[in-house]
């Protein structure tokens, strides 16, 4: 794994469509360390991509596992995310998925898309070992604890704690048990 930059980053998948017709590229890291901002930036520095959040992948409640809040990836649909959408876009074939609403407790109606250049799949738990073949460019982003506490609770306020009983501790459990900070090709740090 190589420390890199946004800028450096953005070159490798500059030359990586240079060299091929399809560019699949995977962010996973820390929870506020930046994988959202980071997809935004590249989704505007290459306006013909499209972005799909690992968030939308989420299980209903009444499709998890008994002691789901300890087991990491046990929320997530990981299967539906590579049966629609990272396997369709490896092949560079158009693909659609209906978003899971944790916030509505319902799924919303079906989004389609691609073929696209560059797919960019955004979120935890995307470097996931069933998904991590698929991928030209898997990052790993980071940043201190410090930072991430700073940033989780300007972002979720009063939700804060959950993040640090729940999301952290699982997230962590994750990267240990697949070793996915170890297996991505590039680090950014976003202190």
């Amino acid at each position: 794994m190589h420390l890199i930059s946004p800028e450096e980053l953005a070159s490798a998948i500059a030359d990586r469509l240079a060299r091929q017709p399809a560019v699949l590229v995977a962010l996973d890291g820390r929870c506020g360390s930046g994988k959202t901002t980071l997809a935004a930036q590249l989704a505007e520095r290459f306006p013909q991509s499209i972005t799909v959040h690992t968030d939308d992948f989420y299980l209903p409640p009444s499709r998890r596992v008994t002691g789901w809040e300890s087991i990491p990836c046990a929320n997530m649909d990981i299967r539906r995310l590579r049966d629609e959408v990272v396997a369709p876009a490896r092949a560079g074939q158009a693909f659609s998925y209906q978003a899971y609403s944790c916030r509505e407790g319902a799924y919303l109606p079906p989004r389609p898309l691609g073929p696209a250049p560059l797919v960019i799949v955004e979120g935890s738990y995307s470097h996931h070992p069933s998904l991590a073949p698929y991928y030209d460019i898997r990052i790993f982003v980071t940043c201190s604890p410090d930072e991430q506490a700073r940033r989780l609770r300007r972002r979720e306020g009063e939700r804060y704690s959950n993040f640090v009983e729940r999301w952290i501790p699982l997230e962590e459990g994750y990267f240990v048990e697949y070793g996915i900070e170890e297996k991505a090709d590039f680090e950014i740090v976003t202190d």
